[in-house]
């Protein structure tokens, strides 16, 4: 039984929800305007400042997509009303970044610096040399682009030079001994 797919999503002041027939959810709000086409199958209704979602059986196809599709509109409601943030870390010696514009420029350790320019509807900002903090309304293209980031040089386990996210525990290895 899909516990978080019976919670009903309250929606906050200052944001519109349109649904369509065919399950087109459109969520309007401060921080910007959120598409998304959803399952068929699930019966999304809005009373008021609540949406329900419900399910028309109770086979295994219908119980995965009843979570699913409630919590996507949750993070659309969430998104446009406060949006979402991911931190970076970047670590190592002679690794830094800069913002350029709506450009995000990294030095991590080869010949050429790395050069990324913000998607649509995020936004990148470096409060020091050592650290990204990537804001947006959408939460999935928040946490692919830092995802992109991270990629470049993602965290090595023996000094734990790279970009990681804030929080995240790097387990580390021990280097080696040098005995014979």
């Amino acid at each position: 039984m899909s516990r978080i797919g019976l919670k009903p999503i309250e929606v906050p002041a200052g944001v519109e929800v349109a649904i369509s027939e065919d399950n087109v959810v459109t969520v309007k709000g401060p921080k910007g305007t959120l598409i998304e086409e959803l399952s068929n199958e699930m019966i999304i209704k809005k009373e008021d400042n609540i949406i329900v979602v419900e399910r028309p059986t109770d086979n295994k196809k219908h119980k995965s997509l009843h979570g699913l599709t409630r919590t996507l509109i949750d993070n659309m409601v969430v998104g446009v009303s406060e949006g979402f943030e991911k931190k970076l870390e970047v670590k190592g010696v002679g690794y830094k970044c800069a913002k350029q514009g709506n450009k995000l420029v990294m030095h991590l350790g080869f010949s050429h610096e790395v050069v990324m320019e913000d998607p649509e509807g995020i936004t990148t900002e470096v409060p020091n040399q050592l650290e990204i903090v990537i804001k947006g309304a959408d939460k999935q293209a928040v946490g692919n682009y830092a995802a992109k980031i991270r990629a470049w040089r993602k965290p090595e386990p023996y000094k734990g030079k790279g970009i990681k996210y804030s929080g995240e525990h790097i387990v580390r290895k021990e280097g080696k001994t040098g005995k014979k």
